[in-house]
């Protein structure tokens, strides 16, 4: 079996199922890859074959983010520092306590903003919720962010992705699959600079403390 005919046997149910149950427990403060399966699943929307919608994976990602930084909202207000302690143990990569201070140090900064535009970087994107409410932060506050921010990151990035995906279905077939490798390695590049960036700000701050 082709893998052609094999993704045509993904219910599209599914697939706006994953999308939203992975982005929403990463919301909720689980190291998941929740970027990598939204753009997965936005790729697969790009193939008309598929009968697969992006707007229904711009809502499954939507929803998912704002349940999920909901729910993480409030087990940071009810747990508060234990919950870090917790999850340093478990997640020592994500959650030490330098990556705290730079999220906590972001949050005493930004305010509102921080929660919208963590949605768009990896370590706030985990934290932004169980810190919010750790932080005592007004949850109408905090849910008109978090709504923003969830709509515009899986909107904007399922939108994205989807006519790229369109474009290089059609690009890919005058030509060669050499351009979808060439779209790859740069989307890997551009993933590796934003990784190293937020390495940089963590062992920043790890330094000033």
């Amino acid at each position: 079996m082709s893998v052609d005919h094999l993704l045509q046997t993904i219910p599209p149910l599914m697939v706006y199922l994953i999308a939203g149950l992975v982005v929403g427990i990463e919301s909720l403060g689980v190291p998941l890859p929740g970027e990598i399966v939204l753009v997965s699943a936005a790729l697969l929307s790009s193939r008309q074959e598929l009968a697969v919608s992006p707007l229904w994976i711009g809502v499954a990602a939507a929803t998912g983010a704002v349940v999920g930084d909901s729910i993480g909202y409030a087990l940071g207000r009810r747990y508060g520092a234990s919950l870090f302690g917790w999850a340093a143990r478990r997640f020592p990569k994500h959650f030490g306590p330098a990556h705290v201070t730079a999220a906590e140090r972001v949050f005493a900064r930004w305010g509102m903003w921080a929660v919208f535009f963590g949605r768009f970087i990896a370590l706030l994107r985990i934290l932004a919720g169980p810190l919010a409410g750790a932080l005592r932060m007004p949850y109408p506050r905090f849910l008109i962010a978090n709504a923003l921010g969830g709509i515009v990151w899986a909107g904007g990035t399922t939108a994205a992705v989807y006519y790229l995906g369109v474009a290089a279905e059609k690009w890919l077939s005058r030509f060669s699959w050499i351009g979808l490798a060439v779209g790859l390695g740069a989307g890997l590049a551009v993933g590796w600079v934003v990784k190293r960036r937020t390495a940089r700000l963590v062992e920043r701050y790890a330094e000033e403390q």
